[in-house]
């Protein structure tokens, strides 16, 4: 880690305590291009992935976008808590097992000419652990991500805390290296593997990179991480639908959060000014 960074949200990593108890959270992340593909698969896909949390990107932002979001919750038997044109796209949903303790954006630096990027915020508590998630979209512009950075290392402050969505970056570029030195690659811990074709997720139909990821703080507990693999998970959506519902592929994260006592959840560090 460079100077100039935040010390990793989590702290110590406690991971191996065997007297923590830990719930179990089910988080997926996707990019949904705006709904524009078949909703229909869409929305069979994610009651079949079943999630606890789900942070999406590229959701409609434009006119109607409420009405959008909140058709898609109810049809994937979710809630919508953050996210649409205020966040350019980002946005967080929950199942039922989940309270929602707050819910804000984060403006990202903005790059004259490029499209304005902001993370949607959620501090949840799923059962007895409270758990802070952000949906992100980083640009495709290398400079523009490598400013959003240290913004979302801000922001991600006090864990445990799940930053999740599309870095248009695969594991190997400098700003995903970055996320992985503070934080763990859900994707590249996954004690099974990160799925078919090493977890790519881009495009859809024929993926050959991984540029989404689920990017946990060391508090956090993975169990497993990848795209849906009808064969070694019976709840996986059918490959069909995965190929029409967007062009991107979801990711599931199976985590460990730990439990602590119910009470007032601290809220995430503001960015400096």
């Amino acid at each position: 880690m460079t100077t100039d960074e935040a010390p990793a949200p989590g702290g110590p990593d406690d991971t191996a305590d065997p007297d923590d108890t830990r719930i179990g959270v089910r988080l997926v992340t996707w990019n949904v291009r705006g709904l524009r593909d078949d909703r229909t698969a869409l929305i069979r896909v994610l009651r079949a992935l079943d999630p606890d949390v789900l942070c999406l990107q590229e959701m409609p932002r434009f006119l109607g976008w409420r009405r959008h979001a909140a058709r898609l919750a109810g049809a994937a038997d979710l809630r919508h808590v953050v996210g649409g044109a205020p966040t350019c796209g980002t946005a967080v949903m929950v199942g039922h097992r989940v309270r929602v303790d707050g819910a804000d954006a984060v403006p990202l630096p903005h790059h004259p000419g490029l499209h304005r990027r902001i993370a949607a915020r959620a501090r949840l508590r799923v059962d007895t652990a409270p758990l802070t998630v952000i949906s992100c979209h980083l640009g495709l512009d290398g400079r523009e991500r490598r400013a959003h950075f240290r913004p979302l290392l801000v922001a991600a402050a006090p864990g445990p805390v799940v930053i999740a969505g599309d870095l248009n970056e695969r594991p190997s570029g400098p700003v995903f290296r970055r996320f992985a030195e503070v934080f763990r690659d859900a994707g590249a811990e996954s004690p099974a593997g990160p799925g078919p074709a090493g977890g790519a997720t881009f495009p859809a139909r024929a993926p050959d990179r991984r540029i989404d990821a689920v990017l946990c703080d060391p508090t956090v507990g993975i169990e497993g991480c990848g795209t849906p693999d009808p064969t070694r998970d019976g709840r996986a959506p059918d490959p069909e639908d995965l190929r029409r519902a967007s062009d991107h592929l979801p990711v599931l994260a199976l985590l460990r959060v730990p439990s602590s006592p119910r009470g007032p959840r601290r809220t995430a560090a503001a960015a400096p000014s």
